[in-house]
């Protein structure tokens, strides 16, 4: 655009903005002068609520512009608690082999004196090669194909100073049927005392909550532009911007950096014929090194208090989700028996229906049980009134009951015309197995005997005629007929 041009257009707008200041000023003297007008209470009136608006726009902007806090790094607990906790879900046939294979190995890094750290990020993001950069006398197989790295490799380098560093090399995440080595590399990445992020362009919308996930654990956390050399200076530039921008204050840093590694092309040879050549690309890391001697300062020493809350918060997640695991394992074998008690029951009684009139005392019993599993206090009274409401919600639905079990039976030949007591028998077990699971899944969720929550379930499973469950039901009630008959 000519000088000239540019100028004019300058004054142009210069001008625009000076009309539009003069006139927003005479606008604002002639509403003074009419509100001058008014009578004092109506000032008085209009005045405190333009305060009070005022001052209300005010707090949505300092809201909008205040400065971020500092991300409080995930809440751990305490050793001893999670170590009591392990022992009770090995008491109860829980494994835990790994869990407890995590605190040794807690311990044994703690020992070494050695600073730890792990590259994470999706797969083909140039990891490996990094790591070869990083310590180019530990040789590793090279592979074109995304996500090669199968398990999590170490090998030892050192810090700038001479300091010993242990790196980790970890599969990638979002591979295609990977679930089980993306959590090897996010256990890896906790049990680390530096986590590199690598990525190899702008931050997609799952490489963000990773990036949110590790600096929740508050350790040091560099996220790292590979192959930066596929770009100009300026590319590069804004680039760096933008992540800088999307990792705000997770991150401590970010470099770009280039690994290096082999690349393929074709030369063209004096007779015309053309072959291809490999050739390896010099490493460029310099910002990597500057940014880890920074961040490792402190030594392992320094870093281990980090360490320790990241690896005893992971612990925390996967001990509670072997306890959610063990729990539900328990709960349905609880409701197994009772449904089988049931049926024997129904069986001695030969007693037609399909409500709980004849079994209250398993139900409650059943009610009982699985409040406790689940650490819920339930008195009497609750227990009481939920049987009672389940009772009235098993009439409502006795008929469909009655026909899915007569249906049930019919794939069991000579089953289903034994007459009425294997009929009610059978409802009996699919009663008791869906009262079992809508409790138990109500309890699980609500943490508390919610009646109506699990109603609308219990509703749900006795309506559901399809499935494994109903087979397996015909055939609980066909074994207790059996032993009975026998």
């Amino acid at each position: 655009m000519p000088r000239r041009f540019r100028l004019l257009l300058a004054a142009l707008a210069l001008a625009a903005l000076a009309w539009l200041l003069f006139a927003a000023a005479e606008r604002a003297l002639a509403l003074a002068q009419r509100f001058l007008q008014l009578p004092a209470w109506l000032q008085w009136t209009l005045g405190t609520a333009l305060g009070l608006f005022a001052l209300a726009g005010l707090s949505v902007l300092w809201w909008l512009l205040r400065p971020r806090r500092a991300r409080r790094p995930v809440p751990a607990p305490d050793r001893s608690t999670l170590e009591r906790r392990i022992d009770q879900l090995q008491e109860r046939g829980a494994d835990t082999g790994a869990l407890s294979a995590e605190l040794s190995e807690l311990d044994r890094r703690r020992t070494t004196a050695r600073v730890y750290m792990s590259l994470f990020g999706e797969i083909s993001t140039g990891k490996s090669t990094l790591v070869r950069a990083l310590a180019p006398h530990a040789a590793a197989p090279s592979d074109v194909r995304g996500g090669t790295t199968r398990q999590v490799v170490h090998v030892d380098a050192a810090l700038p100073d001479g300091r010993a560093l242990t790196v980790a090399d970890v599969p990638g995440s979002r591979e295609a049927g990977g679930e089980k080595r993306e959590a090897m590399a996010r256990e890896e990445a906790l049990r680390s005392h530096v986590v590199v992020y690598v990525c190899a362009g702008d931050l997609t919308r799952t490489q963000a909550e990773e990036v949110r996930w590790l600096a929740a654990f508050g350790k040091p956390l560099l996220v790292v532009l590979n192959k930066a050399d596929q770009w100009s200076e300026a590319e590069r530039t804004l680039l760096l911007e933008r992540l800088r921008h999307q990792a705000g204050e997770e991150a401590a840093d970010v470099v770009a950096v280039s690994a290096g590694g082999g690349e393929r092309f074709l030369r063209q040879l004096p007779d015309g014929s053309t072959e291809q050549v490999e050739r390896q690309r010099k490493p460029a890391i310099e910002p990597l090194l500057k940014a880890i001697a920074r961040l490792a300062a402190p030594g392992a020493a320094g870093l281990e208090p980090q360490r320790e809350r990241a690896v005893l918060a992971g612990l925390h997640e996967r001990v509670g989700s072997l306890e959610t695991q063990t729990r539900a394992a328990e709960a349905e074998r609880i409701v197994r028996r009772y449904a089988r008690r049931a049926v024997v029951g129904a069986l001695a009684a030969i007693a037609p229906g399909s409500d709980l009139v004849i079994q209250g005392a398993l139900a409650a019993a059943l009610t009982r049980e699985l409040a406790q599993l689940y650490g819920v206090p339930a008195s009497d009274v609750q227990v009481d009134d939920f049987v009672r409401q389940a009772r009235l919600t098993l009439r409502t639905g006795s008929s469909l009951v009655l026909a899915i079990a007569g249906n049930a039976l019919k794939a069991f030949p000579g089953l289903g015309t034994l007459g009425g007591g294997v009929l009610h028998a059978f409802a009996y077990a699919l009663i008791f197995d869906s009262l079992g699971r809508a409790l138990a899944a109500s309890l699980a969720e609500r943490k508390t005997l919610d009646q109506a929550d699990a109603a609308a379930k219990l509703k749900g499973l006795l309506a559901d005629g399809n499935g494994a469950r109903v087979k397996e039901l015909a055939v609980l009630t066909m074994e207790a007929w059996k032993e009975r008959e026998t």
